[in-house]
């Protein structure tokens, strides 16, 4: 089993934490928190060990779970990796495209496994659609929060647009070309509501919206490419397939569409079988496995880092539209 550690007590560390414990795979040594309230819940919450610096419990350890406020992340990782350790880290990866690269270059020199926490692409509605998605055209997503005061702490782009700036990434198979962006700030001095649009060289177009202050959640992406239409629900973990294809006689849940010039073509409706699941243990396992296998993890730092990459640029597009108030 691989002896692991967690650094970071919040809500989501906790997650985290209670994740592990249940892991065939990881033996949690202990967790760490600079604030000591934190650490005592968990201790008693969970029956851990604690530790009483971060440099004993990366000592303890052969993989450090990173679930910190963003500020503290290149600090934490450079110093595990620099032991030899794999990292597990929460997204954002790092404040800065230059940590990122950082941690890149000390990783490779290190020969550690590292992985960031852009759990979506484990979501199993996304995992059951993917094989189906070729070379799309359209993208649009929506994903939107409703209000918590713990949502002002960073920005609406790195906290939940992030996300689908992973996926779509993920998705496109060309180089971004240009990126334009639009946003309200509506209870504070940053956008609360944005709008992002990504060119790519291929001719493919992203449409992201993200908002911390809806009055109901929302995670959808749908997905436009010639004859498919794909929709995937993260909230939910559902997918559904609307397929064109040409007539071939009567097909069951199919719709026949009569065109110009004589030309028919048939219509079919899936709605995928998704089995439910939990996209933190399986982001966790697959990186478990990474390192026991030698396999590159799921989502790697340069993954990471392309995903800032272009959060950072529709940050600078907002300021530049002076819909960011400093």
């Amino acid at each position: 089993m691989l002896k692991v550690g967690v650094i970071g007590l919040g809500q989501w560390g906790l997650v985290h934490l209670e994740t592990l414990m249940a892991s065939s795979q990881y033996d949690v040594v202990g967790v760490f928190d600079t604030d000591p309230i934190k650490m005592n819940h968990a201790v008693k919450q969970f029956q851990v060990n604690s530790f009483d610096s971060l440099d004993d419990l990366i000592a303890a350890c052969d993989v450090l779970n990173i679930v910190t406020p963003t500020e503290n992340h290149f600090d934490i990782a450079s110093k595990a990796i620099r032991e030899q350790k794999h990292v597990f880290i929460e997204k954002p990866v790092t404040t800065s495209l230059e940590e990122a690269k950082r941690l890149i270059n000390l990783s490779h020199e290190a020969k550690v496994k590292v992985q960031v926490g852009h759990n979506e692409r484990f979501n199993p509605a996304y995992a059951q659609m993917k094989g189906l998605i070729e070379n799309p055209l359209f993208i649009e997503s929506h994903r939107l929060n409703e209000f918590t005061p713990d949502c002002m702490k960073i920005s609406v782009i790195h906290d939940l647009m992030i996300h689908d700036i992973d996926i779509i990434l993920n998705i496109v198979n060309s180089t971004v070309k240009k990126v334009s962006a639009t946003g309200v700030a509506v209870v504070n001095g940053t956008p609360d509501i944005a709008n992002a649009r990504i060119e790519f060289d291929n001719g493919a177009v992203a449409s992201l919206t993200a908002s911390r202050i809806a009055t109901k959640n929302m995670r959808k992406t749908r997905i436009f490419q010639r004859n498919a239409y794909l929709t995937v629900d993260f909230l939910e973990q559902q997918a559904e397939h609307l397929k064109v294809d040409d007539e071939h006689g009567y097909q069951p849940f199919t719709m026949t569409l009569d065109l110009k010039n004589n030309v028919k073509k048939q219509l079919s409706f899936q709605r995928m079988d998704v089995k439910p699941s939990n996209a933190i243990q399986d982001e966790l396992e697959s990186f478990a496995d990474a390192i026991n296998n030698n396999t590159s993890p799921v989502v790697s730092l340069n993954d990471g880092h392309d995903a800032m990459l272009i959060a950072n640029e529709i940050l600078n597009k907002l300021k530049l539209t002076n819909t960011l108030v400093e």
